[in-house]
């Protein structure tokens, strides 16, 4: 039968090619007589601009030097799309995988960087960019990246692709739900709030707007926020979008089974990550769906047929366990269906 593999990352251990091809492994090791499509995916945050280019050959991707969350140089990299677009995406630029534990701070890290990639795109003769929001050391909304923007500049159509769809404030907002996960300690949280609250008073006194309370305006720190205040920017789901670069709605045809998964299945996940979009788009084409995480919170697993959790040595054997739950899996499902090897 046929069989799709389409997980996102799992966040600080494997890349998502790297996770479909320990869940392929595991899983032909059982069944080897099944056919196996790979799509690696992502939903606009960390790894996105890797998961596309290795599907579109004729994307191109270049360099430029910006700044880090930190002010710090560093080259990062952005793709010219075969159709005219340009993918940035944020985390290449204030991504929070790179910088050291230690230097983890969102009351001083900056989207700085981010600004840069769009001008860097831009420059190039892009007259529609898409931005990937996701995996950011950042909570100014955006205020760095409009520092990094000419005043006056031309505005292109550009899209902001949300790993989430929280608003900016509020209890699902970008501090609340996510400032923790970056470096922010309890004390911190109200002042970040705070700040927020202040760039949306004075981005939507100037006119425009309401923005604060789009879905997806909360991604990445509140870049979803600054985009659309700042940058006239769409604010889209992100894994969609990814999903109809990579091709996934073609790879599902006909397929009886989709594998999807990321690090860990929770509360965040229905609010746009990869694995509910897969499967929302699996299971309207009739596929059972199978979910791997390295952590799945009580609830998250009813939304799949069967799901398999790495637990906490996943962070230490990602790549192994990976494989050994994916066969597990196979032996299951083997054991109860009626398509036999």
């Amino acid at each position: 039968m046929k069989v799709v593999v389409a997980p996102d990352k799992f966040a600080g251990t494997l890349r998502a090619a790297e996770a479909a091809a320990a869940i392929a492994a595991g899983w032909s090791s059982v069944r080897p007589k099944d056919e196996l499509v790979l799509v690696p995916m992502a939903d606009g945050g960390e790894g996105t601009i890797d998961v596309v280019e290795a599907r579109l050959s004729r994307a191109r991707r270049h360099e430029s030097e910006v700044l880090d969350a930190r002010g710090r140089p560093l080259a990062a990299a952005w793709l010219a799309l075969p159709d005219g677009r340009a993918l940035v995406e944020a985390a290449q630029a204030c991504g929070l995988s790179r910088l050291g534990a230690e230097e983890r701070d969102p009351l001083t890290a900056t989207s700085f960087g981010v600004g840069q990639l769009l001008l860097a795109a831009i420059s190039a003769g892009h007259r529609h960019v898409v931005v990937g929001l996701g995996g950011t050391a950042t909570v100014d909304g955006g205020a760095g990246l409009a520092e990094a923007l000419p005043e006056g500049a031309p505005r292109k159509e550009i899209v902001a692709a949300a790993d989430v769809d929280a608003p900016l404030l509020g209890p699902r907002g970008a501090v609340a739900g996510f400032a923790r996960q970056k470096g922010a300690a309890n004390a911190d949280l109200p002042l970040l709030e705070r700040r927020l609250e202040q760039l949306a008073d004075r981005a939507e006194e100037s006119g425009g707007g309401p923005w604060r309370d789009l879905p997806g305006a909360g991604a990445a720190g509140g870049l979803g926020f600054g985009l659309a205040a700042f940058c006239g920017a769409r604010i889209e789901p992100g894994a969609p979008l990814v999903g109809e670069l990579v091709g996934l709605e073609g790879a599902l045809v006909g397929a009886a089974l989709v594998l999807t998964g990321e690090g860990a299945l929770d509360c965040q996940t229905d609010a746009g990550k990869v694995p509910a979009y897969v499967a929302g788009l699996a299971r309207a084409r009739g596929s059972s769906v199978f979910a791997l995480a390295g952590r799945i919170e009580d609830g998250a697993e009813t939304a799949y047929d069967r799901v398999a959790e790495l637990g906490p040595e996943g962070l230490l054997r990602p790549e192994e366990l990976l494989a050994a739950r994916a066969r597990e899996l196979a032996l299951a499902f083997t054991a109860h269906s009626t398509i036999r090897p």
